[in-house]
């Protein structure tokens, strides 16, 4: 990328809106801005502060096109470490379209996908954990992950990182110091020293490793599975999850025979939720297909839904249905709460370490399940602030970091030299500068901006 370039983008979703903004970064940048823009008192972008704005139209030629406000953000004190103008216009396809046309005409080049973020990381502003962080706001879903993204754009992972990459580097030190000077006495490279540092750094890149799977959840969502009987209420639960009929609901039996998905928001909890065929046996074919694939979903996914019918007696499928399924990451829903019950729900509730009792016609006991599964999925045990891994980028560079410390301390238990020891901590120190992009290829970072949005 030419750091030259000035570069131009809509910043704003494309559709109808109060406000659109149109964002321009580089060193032509405020020479740009007042070719298009006249301000109402005559005042040029050129002759402003850092940080204050004008009001005033953006002309084509002699052709006014919107009443504007214009921004301008002084390097090296903006998003992107250069000079920044933002023109906010009223928002709409034809009027931001036509502005950022204008803008191109006059020198600016169009930003490519994340052009704007990648500028800051180049310019130091951000580094690679904190970028992906931008990413990972924007595509959250959730309260916890819009909190642990913006966690992560302010450095949350870095700390972490840092903070043993600090620790090794410190150790490579003496390490080189014992190669140099092999007759001096280094206390730090004694075997309790040297053996209790390298543990104690394992156990902190093994801790960060854990933040993976947490971290997934929060960020995609929980992959969910509702399961039971046929015509125990699994559509209609989908359905009040859903907002609207996802799924066919009826009183006969087997109505279900697909897989039906939808991703559904519960509170701050984002459930990835399939509705299953009712399992049971059967001889139909095409019921029995979708049976099958209600039971191979059992088996990848991170939540299971089980739901009986209070209305209707225990049978001999439930009991088989409880002893199949019942597991760690089972609820057990006894659902139709507001009919006469019938179920004898207190031989199985024992089976399940949480479980609730519902009307999913009205969503009656919605609460209970919210709560039940923040238990089963352990969010409310995540402590946020801690850091997280948030992509598989982030966890590989920590685990072969982690796999260098293992093998640092287990070269140093085999009684070879420090030298053979230096190599490794050599290695889980290149591993640490990759995952903050402070050592990765240019092909690697175009690649994660890849991903971004034009316009940021």
């Amino acid at each position: 990328m030419d750091a030259e370039n000035t570069i131009a983008a809509i910043s704003t979703a494309r559709g109808q809106a109060g406000v659109g903004i149109i964002k321009i970064s580089g060193s032509e940048a405020i020479k740009i801005a007042d070719k298009v823009f006249k301000s109402a008192k005559g005042k040029k972008v050129q002759d402003l502060e850092g940080y204050s704005a004008l009001y005033g139209r953006v002309y084509e030629n002699d052709d006014c096109l919107d009443e504007v406000i214009v921004l301008f953000f002084k390097a090296p004190n903006s998003y992107t470490g250069e000079d920044v103008v933002e023109i906010q216009c009223h928002g709409g396809i034809y009027i931001t379209e036509k502005i950022l046309k204008v803008v191109l005409n006059n020198g600016a080049k169009l930003a490519s996908t994340g052009e704007f973020t990648q500028r800051a990381f180049l310019n130091g502003k951000l580094d690679l954990t904190q970028a992906e962080g931008v990413m990972d706001l924007i595509s959250a879903q959730g309260q916890k992950a819009a909190k642990a993204a913006l966690l992560a754009r302010d450095g949350a992972l870095s700390k972490n990182v840092n903070k043993v990459k600090s620790l090794l580097l410190e150790i490579a030190a003496n390490l080189s110091a014992y190669s140099d000077y092999p007759d001096e006495i280094i206390p730090e490279l004694n075997e309790e020293n040297l053996k209790g540092k390298l543990e104690a750094i394992r156990d902190d890149l093994e801790r960060l490793l854990g933040t993976y799977d947490s971290s997934r959840v929060i960020k995609e969502g929980i992959d969910t599975v509702i399961v039971g009987k046929p015509n125990v209420g699994k559509s209609t639960l989908m359905n009040y999850l859903s907002g609207y009929e996802k799924s066919i609901v009826t009183d006969i039996p087997g109505t279900t025979r697909d897989v039906v998905e939808e991703s559904v928001r519960l509170g701050d909890i984002v459930l990835k939720v399939s509705d299953t065929a009712g399992i049971r046996n059967t001889n139909d074919p095409v019921e029995l297909i979708g049976v099958k694939k209600a039971k191979d979903k059992l088996k990848t996914a991170d939540l299971v839904l089980v739901i009986f019918d209070l209305s209707r007696e225990l049978s001999i499928e439930d009991e088989e249905l409880v002893e199949n399924i019942a597991k760690s990451n089972t609820i057990a829903i006894f659902n139709k709460s507001d009919l006469e019950r019938k179920f004898d729900y207190e031989k199985i509730k024992s089976k399940f370490t949480e479980f609730v009792f519902m009307s999913a016609i009205d969503g009656k006991g919605v609460d209970d399940l919210k709560n039940a599964i923040s238990k089963v999925v352990k969010l409310k045990k995540i402590d946020l602030d801690d850091g997280f891994l948030f992509n598989r980028r982030q966890f590989e560079c920590v685990k072969c970091a982690m796999n260098a410390v293992n093998e640092a301390i287990n070269t140093y238990n085999l009684g070879f030299t420090l030298d053979a020891v230096e190599v490794m901590i050599e290695d889980a120190i290149s591993e640490l500068l990759k995952l903050t992009g402070e050592r990765v290829t240019e092909s690697v970072t175009d690649e994660i901006f890849s991903r971004f949005c034009v316009g940021k």
